[in-house]
């Protein structure tokens, strides 16, 4: 009896893997709602600027969300789908009614540090499954989240 799915990874694997992705798929869909919530809700001196940033964090994020959705239906496993599921499984920081740009961005920071946690583990445990596709995946969310991590850092005029 084959222990392999039909794209040639082992299952039991492909289990773990997509049920930490559904773990960070629920933290993206906060992260996600957050970055919703301060660009429509910001105020002050950098309105302009900010509000334009968090439409396109959001709108990457709303891609993000998509992916991960999409390789866990690829490693065999039914996504998350209800706010339900989303809001007992997350762990990134609920932003409600932040208006204020120095809170905002710190949200932002918060959420980003909560996802890289998640976010390397899938890796190591997908390194540890050689599935190339959840490796590739992660690896391109990590390398784009730390820089955002770090450019919001240096808004805030702190260093990494």
């Amino acid at each position: 009896m084959t222990t392999l799915n039909s794209i040639g990874l082992d299952k039991g694997k492909t289990q773990a893997i997509a049920h930490e992705l559904n773990q960070l798929l629920a933290n993206f869909q906060t992260y996600y709602q957050n970055l919703r919530g301060i660009h429509w809700n910001i105020k002050g001196k950098q309105f302009f600027d900010l509000h334009i940033k968090f439409e396109e964090l959001y709108t990457e994020a709303n891609v993000r969300v998509d992916e991960i959705a999409e390789r866990i239906l690829t490693l065999g496993k039914t996504p998350m789908h209800t706010f339900d599921e989303y809001s007992n499984a997350s762990k990134v920081p609920v932003g409600k009614n932040v208006s204020k740009d120095e809170k905002a961005v710190q949200l932002i920071v918060d959420s980003l540090t909560e996802l890289l946690k998640i976010e390397r583990s899938v890796l190591e445990n997908a390194s540890d499954a050689n599935d190339e596709g959840t490796i590739a995946m992660m690896s391109d969310f990590i390398t784009g989240q730390e820089k955002t991590v770090w450019m919001m850092k240096a808004w805030l005029g702190e260093s990494v």
